[in-house]
């Protein structure tokens, strides 16, 4: 395979489309190859839970889109995207990685796929998760663990460690996950690849499992920037369906400025960042500062509580989503001799340990005595928080943050589930906010032999994506110069 001298599967998006446009690749052997070299690695890696056979309907189809319309079909068109497990494809498995979910087939396609469908994208497989999207480390799943590309002693990070591992891996071209958290983002840096949790509401939630409603986004999971953008254009606008999905019209277009005006909450990065992870982080800005953009401090004090009013907001909409699995309609179920005993059962061997321990901490914090000393308390830290970045972003264009304080860790050395929790401390904010945010690699640190990849992370106001891809590309460059 000549075409810029890459395999199929470790093409770009961009790169993908050009070579198919260009007759020196067929979606059949796009396909082929891609769906092959997954098959060949993925028991090293573990990215997927089940890798599809070929739609052979879906890849004719494609094939005579780009050989009709030619540059006028999609750049998505005959593309193989690897899809997170708690995303519904009709008619195949979809679990949240989770024994409750093990036998449970989608009845309908997520929003997201019906976009993806209609572009002409061909679906690989269903990637690995920590189950219903909790945890960081892809390691709560109910199947396996995923193992990191760059040292598979190390996780992938999480949730959407299987999505991020394939990309990372070349086992797919591009993949979705979902972000209630910093699920796209943390496995991103720890993988080395661009990942985007969209402003709430611009992409459709439609068909995904929910761990947090007011906090979940689904988003791109990508080689590079301008492929993060490819899909984002793709899956974002309005959707009956989903009533908290933000109406085109009310979606403006930002003006992206020449240069821009960086904000770093400096006095936050004191919060336990390791040094290398910061070096890599000034150098960054430094680089960024020697294009012509602008490095500004900027005060935002309630993101130093922003872990602790996630980790009572996000439990207590996750009890209430996950009230829904009890043995009775569908799932995993277990009989006793009594209801209680069905219910009992049927939840204690269906969920895992950390889905247990966060129903637990939900439930605890909404109960009478308590929600208004925990829950109604972090809701109002939220509105003070949103405001504060409101503020600053009249100052400023984007904030910028390491994406992770740490690289990838070792399987077990996050056993304490605070010094896990801990791993978001930078990322729950945009979540908490709504505002969408973009983790883009900029350099690797080393760790006992391994060289580690690691993430720098903007956040840009509401409905402005476009202002992310900006500076992630401008990041980019620096890298390449």
């Amino acid at each position: 395979m000549g075409y810029d001298m890459k395999n199929p599967n470790e093409m770009t998006i961009a790169e993908a489309a050009r070579a198919l446009r260009a007759r020196a690749l067929s979606v059949r052997e796009l396909w082929d190859q891609t769906r092959a070299y997954a098959k060949a690695k993925n028991d090293e890696i573990f990215a997927y839970l089940e890798l599809f056979d070929a739609d052979n309907a879906a890849i004719a189809a494609a094939q005579k889109r780009i050989d009709a319309e030619e540059d006028a079909a999609p750049l998505l068109c005959g593309i193989p995207l690897a899809i997170k497990d708690n995303i519904l494809i009709e008619g195949k498995t979809v679990s949240a990685a989770s024994k409750m979910l093990e036998q449970y087939t989608a009845s309908y396609d997520a929003t997201v796929i019906t976009k993806l469908k209609e572009s002409g994208a061909l679906f690989l497989g269903r990637t690995n998760m920590d189950e219903f999207a909790m945890g960081s480390s892809t390691e709560t799943s109910a199947f396996g663990a995923t193992k990191n590309p760059h040292d598979r002693s190390r996780v992938p990070g999480g949730s959407s460690g299987g999505s991020a591992a394939a990309v990372a891996a070349h086992l797919a071209i591009a993949a979705l996950g979902s972000d209630t958290g910093g699920s796209i983002r943390q496995p991103a840096s720890l993988t080395g690849v661009v990942g985007v949790k969209p402003t709430y509401g611009a992409v459709s939630r439609y068909g995904l499992i929910a761990m947090g409603s007011s906090l979940d986004q689904i988003g791109p999971l990508t080689k590079t920037v301008d492929d993060a953008e490819i899909l984002f254009d793709t899956l974002r606008g309005r959707d009956a369906r989903d009533a908290t999905s933000i109406p085109d019209d009310l979606y403006p277009a930002h003006k992206t400025p020449k240069t821009f005006r960086i904000g770093v909450p400096y006095a936050l990065l004191e919060q336990g960042v390791s040094a290398d992870v910061r070096a890599r982080f000034d150098e960054t800005l430094k680089a960024l500062g020697a294009a012509g953009h602008r490095v500004v401090d900027v005060a935002l004090p309630t993101s130093a509580h922003a872990l602790p009013v996630y980790y009572v907001i996000m439990p207590a909409e996750a009890s209430t989503n996950l009230s829904r699995f009890d043995g009775m309609r569908y799932g995993f179920s277990r009989r006793g001799d009594t209801l209680l005993d069905d219910y009992l059962l049927s939840r204690s061997e269906g969920f895992g340990e950390e889905v247990k321990r966060r129903i637990l901490l939900g439930t605890f914090v909404l109960s009478s005595g308590y929600i208004d000393a925990y829950y109604r308390k972090a809701h109002a830290a939220r509105t003070v928080l949103t405001k504060e970045y409101d503020d600053a972003f009249t100052e400023v264009d984007v904030v910028a943050v390491p994406t992770s304080p740490s690289p990838a860790f070792r399987f077990g050395e996050k056993s304490d589930p605070v010094s896990m929790y801990v791993e978001d401390i930078f990322t729950v904010t945009a979540n908490l906010t709504g505002m969408p945010a973009i983790s883009v690699p900029m350099g690797s640190v080393e760790r006992a032999g391994s060289t580690l990849p690691v993430g720098i992370q903007f956040t840009a106001p509401h409905q402005a994506e476009k202002l992310l891809f900006a500076i992630g590309s401008a990041v980019e460059k620096t890298r390449t110069t």
